[in-house]
């Protein structure tokens, strides 16, 4: 029955915006991506994923502990031709493609994902290097939006781009908890263009460099050894680990 209902979540034919619906899904092996350069990642990954295992929430704040001041670092205004134009535009022409292992691949305008049902949170966002900040978020659920083009079995993690260039990928574990958000409003406004506008991801359970801004396009796959170098992400590419759970 378990094996069946997780089915059913993956194909879209049953809504995976409920955080008990998500707690029934089952961490992929990734031991190829936990351990890119020593066991001790592995370690890291392997305990976490137990310690998280029925999927807990993070903890999320009132309004009134929403900092001051939230720091903007790396891209703030991408410097590119499509993206100048379309934020020209208001974002009127921007669209999210969504393709890899779906049943049904599609391009979703900024008001299309903003019919989608919505979650709001007021959360932690913990940078690598070494500040942290409170905000709120407003967006609409990965897992929605995965059950809308329906993952296909095979399916094991989620490929999402930016457009300056960074790519990140995450296994079905994080990309399914009810707190992994595609944001479009922050602090009761539009998302600014310093934080990501028209749309960010928001991984709450990982340090900040997983919580990609600009998002330009979303592809769900089996592996990611085909992916640049194989570790499944940029940043892990340049040093970082690709599993940042906090």
């Amino acid at each position: 029955m378990r094996d069946l209902s997780r089915r059913r979540l993956l194909t879209g034919s049953v809504t995976l915006a409920g955080a008990g619906l998500v707690g029934g899904c089952d961490a992929p092996a990734l031991s190829h991506l936990a351990t890119p350069y020593d066991w001790s990642n592995g370690l890291t990954f392997a305990v976490q994923r137990w310690l998280l295992r029925r999927q807990p929430l993070v903890r999320e704040f009132d309004r009134s502990a929403i900092s001051a001041v939230f720091p903007t670092i790396n891209t703030t205004d991408p410097d590119d031709a499509g993206y100048r134009r379309s934020k020209a535009l208001g974002f009127a022409d921007w669209h999210l493609p969504v393709t890899g292992l779906v049943e049904r691949p599609g391009l979703f305008s900024l008001a299309a994902l903003k019919a989608m049902p919505t979650r709001t949170q007021v959360t932690l966002h913990s940078c690598e290097q070494g500040w942290s900040a409170i905000a709120e978020w407003t967006g609409v659920p990965l897992a929605h939006l995965l059950a809308t083009v329906g993952l296909k079995p095979q399916a094991r993690f989620i490929v999402i781009r930016s457009v300056d260039g960074w790519w990140d990928s995450y296994d079905l574990f994080d990309a399914l908890h009810p707190q992994t958000i595609l944001a479009y409003g922050m602090n009761g406004a539009d998302l600014p263009i310093s934080h990501g506008a028209p749309l960010r991801l928001r991984v709450e359970r990982q340090l900040g460099y997983k919580s990609l801004k600009y998002i330009a396009s979303i592809e769900a796959v089996e592996g990611v050894d085909g992916y640049g170098k194989g570790r499944g992400s940029m940043v892990a590419e340049l040093g970082f680990p690709w599993y940042a759970g906090i």
